[in-house]
């Protein structure tokens, strides 16, 4: 395994976005968007002081803090790893067993719900159009259903809704397969529309544009990085969230061939204690960006060493207390440390696996790092060394498109066929539960309020007590 070079690093860098700079911090910023009743709530004021009548004084501080519940703002949720904070999630449930509310949805989509306190946001392909819903947590109903763009199609598995929606608690972007992208407020008013194919020129990409936009601080981040059906250089925008203009478009060259430099990736943040990189993988490489102006800063290789024609990447990274972790087309998933500058192929190279996923992005929580492959084969190894911990233990065979989410201490894995196994997190390898719907799923599960949200060809699912 290479050294790492600590003459090329900078100050430690963590895979938190710089607005959840920890879970402890996550949870305040949310707590900032509520009204004053419930930030006193949430910081515990309901202080009780008993008075004994006899010679000493007792005093009793009691806190009530109300419960928790955590947002899901982005396709990989509030830390952008897959990962989640809640407790108490359900372990089984059926279509009729420990669902609080179910609502029927008009076609399959990769996207994941979004959600921000009491609202779930959904891009919905229903025909030829392409709908952004907005749906009440609670009850399951829909509050409002707004067009995006007309133009979906099908390719092989997947339609133009599959990029998930992203939300800052107050506005909603929502973008699609045919490049419309569109901004719209809690109410459904709609602020501002993007054609990034008119602007920029048509998607190249074999199997349909499928990235999912980053949002972070003020702007919007959308790669496009495809080659397949276009000589069009493939390039990263930053979209200012307010006005949807563009602040910079840099292109990103690499020297991939044919489908190679297709990327059905989205971006992910490495953050250090002054700064943050945007993080984008595609095209052979994995890449580190200067988010005020795009600046290639660093750029690790070594993936497709043989230049296979056919190297595209489905599988997103993942960043987590440093350390970046590439996946790529199964082999090998590498992963860097961060602080590099320039070519850190060998200088920040940590370690590799050959047991990588396809489609399904990997998770971990820093000590154990989770693989699903497309097969159902699972992996747990080491975050920090790459060593394994357990490895190819199979679960229900089928295939396996959405990402595991890890909650609970629990790994969450759906399949195509819409049959969830949860899996016991840690270094023991132990099935816990398998709960079938039995509906054709891409989509991956997500968490909040103690429930999980499932969406499948046909309906989207809140799972756990009414």
């Amino acid at each position: 395994m290479p050294t790492f070079n600590p003459g090329h690093a900078r100050k430690r860098a963590t895979g938190i976005p710089q607005q959840y700079a920890s879970r402890k911090d996550a949870k305040q910023q949310r707590t900032q968007n509520k009204s004053p009743l419930l930030r006193s709530l949430h910081l515990g004021v309901l202080c009780v002081k008993l008075y004994c009548m006899r010679s000493s004084i007792l005093c009793v501080s009691v806190f009530a803090l109300s419960a928790f519940a955590e947002n899901w703002p982005q396709w990989r949720g509030p830390f952008l790893n897959g990962t989640s904070t809640e407790k108490n999630l359900p372990v089984r449930w059926s279509k009729t067993e420990n669902i609080a509310w179910k609502l029927a949805m008009p076609s399959r989509t990769g996207a994941t719900p979004i959600i921000w306190d009491d609202r779930v946001f959904l891009n919905v392909a229903d025909g030829n159009d392409l709908y952004l819903w907005c749906i009440d947590k609670q009850k399951g109903t829909i509050i409002w259903k707004k067009s995006i763009a007309p133009g979906n199609y099908k390719i092989n598995k997947q339609n133009m809704s599959s990029p998930s929606p992203v939300t800052d608690g107050k506005n909603v972007w929502a973008m699609t397969g045919v490049g419309v992208l569109k901004a719209f407020d809690f109410s459904g008013n709609e602020l501002w529309t993007r054609d990034i194919q008119k602007d920029y020129g048509r998607f190249g990409l074999n199997w349909g544009y499928a990235s999912s936009p980053l949002l972070y601080q003020d702007s919007l981040y959308v790669q496009v990085l495809h080659g397949m059906k276009t000589h069009d250089p493939s390039y990263l925008l930053r979209i200012d969230k307010k006005t949807g203009k563009t602040i910079w478009r840099v292109e990103r060259p690499t020297d991939a061939i044919r489908e190679s430099p297709d990327s059905y990736t989205t971006p992910a943040l490495l953050r250090y204690p002054d700064h943050v990189e945007l993080v984008i993988t595609g095209g052979d490489c994995v890449t580190g960006h200067d988010p005020a102006t795009g600046k290639e800063l660093w750029r690790g290789t070594g993936f497709n060493v043989d230049k296979d024609p056919n190297y595209r990447i489905i599988a997103s990274p993942v960043v987590f207390d440093g350390i970046i972790y590439a996946p790529t087309r199964v082999r090998p998933l590498i992963a860097f440390k961060g602080g590099g500058h320039g070519d850190i192929t060998k200088s920040h190279r940590l370690w590799s696996t050959d047991n990588g996923p396809d489609v399904p992005t990997p998770v971990t929580d820093g000590k154990y790092f989770y693989i699903v492959n497309d097969r159902g084969i699972l992996w747990c190894l080491d975050a920090k060394t790459g060593q394994q911990i357990w490895g190819g233990q199979r679960i229900k065979p089928a295939i396996y498109s959405a990402s595991p989410l890890l909650a609970d201490g629990k790994l969450y894995i759906i399949n195509e066929e819409g049959l969830a196994t949860v899996v016991k997190a840690g270094p023991q390898f132990e099935v816990l539960a398998e709960n079938d719907l039995g509906e054709y799923t891409l989509s991956t599960p997500v968490a909040s309020d103690g429930h999980l949200f499932i969406r499948t060809e046909k309906a989207l699912y809140s799972v756990g007590k009414g």
